[in-house]
């Protein structure tokens, strides 16, 4: 299929970005690498009147360190913080972007279209619930920052208002003692994941458990996040054992074709276990 006839406008500035969706109200689109918004065109799942194209936008393809946090501009592109040597500081961020689609679709999407789309299994929005970024937001009433918490409120849907723009996300870096775990399982690489987890695990200066959490996707409406630090182990059997209830609260799909839920609990179980270990193990080493 085809899209429906759309109108295209290009601003430079996150000030005409606005304007174009106030005047639009409320049937226009945000494109930045169009890497999930274009299918969905294609397919008529949406027609909007308006595509607002923020590619040229001055300042969002901005990546740089502020302080202890790397921002992401809205259209710095994932292959890029795939590479860059700025984002290592960000370890979870480098280990999640390798299973963001394929290569060539990286190449083009960005790090906060991921966001914005909100896909519940998507990679980028639970290693942003996990790490607890914060996402900058521009729209007619001025800027505001939202917790990543608080951003996803359902499948493919945030807090951004019709005429907002997300223009930028916030990852803090690692610190000392700090480490760090990702994994997913998917019928094919680059595939929709039928589980996926992200995990923390912070060391105090005595090398005791400080904080552990896990942000499971691709098992609910959006990304969810619990903390285990009470359950953390280095029995991996015992731990496992120990997150069947998680496990069961979190997972609230219905299933598919694909997976039951049952299925994804005894998934996200086994990849939370092993995922929880091994961020402790890596923790260890950078204390």
């Amino acid at each position: 299929m085809k899209a429906a006839p759309f109108a295209y406008v290009r601003p430079t500035t996150v000030g005409d970005a606005v304007s174009e969706l106030v005047d639009a109200d409320g049937d226009a689109k945000v494109l930045a690498g169009g890497q999930s918004l274009v299918p969905v065109l294609a397919m008529r799942l949406a027609r909007p009147a308006i595509l607002v194209d923020i590619g040229a936008v001055d300042g969002l393809s901005s990546l740089r360190r502020i302080g202890d946090t790397v921002e992401i501009g809205a259209a710095v592109r994932q292959r890029r913080v795939e590479r860059d040597d700025l984002t290592t500081s960000v370890p979870l961020l480098r280990m999640a972007l390798p299973w963001v689609g394929h290569r060539e679709l990286r190449s083009r999407g960005t790090v906060c279209g991921s966001l914005a789309h909100a896909d519940p299994a998507a990679e980028l929005p639970a290693v942003a619930c996990c790490l607890r970024a914060e996402l900058d937001v521009v729209g007619p009433d001025g800027a505001r920052t939202v917790p990543a918490l608080e951003f996803f409120i359902g499948a493919m849907t945030t807090v951004v208002g019709p005429a907002e723009v997300l223009v930028a996300a916030r990852f803090p870096v690692a610190d000392r003692g700090e480490g760090f775990g990702f994994a997913e399982l998917a019928r094919r690489h680059g595939d929709f994941a039928l589980a996926g987890v992200a995990t923390r695990v912070a060391l105090d200066d005595a090398g005791a458990v400080r904080e552990a959490v896990l942000c499971a996707f691709g098992v609910s409406d959006r990304p969810v996040r619990r903390d285990v630090t009470d359950l953390l182990t280095d029995d991996e059997a015992a731990l496992r054992e120990a997150l069947e209830p998680v496990a069961t609260a979190l997972v609230d799909t219905a299933g598919d074709a694909h997976g039951s839920a049952g299925y994804r609990r005894r998934l996200l179980t086994v990849l939370a276990a092993r995922e929880l270990i091994a961020a402790r193990r890596r923790a260890e080493e950078a204390r």
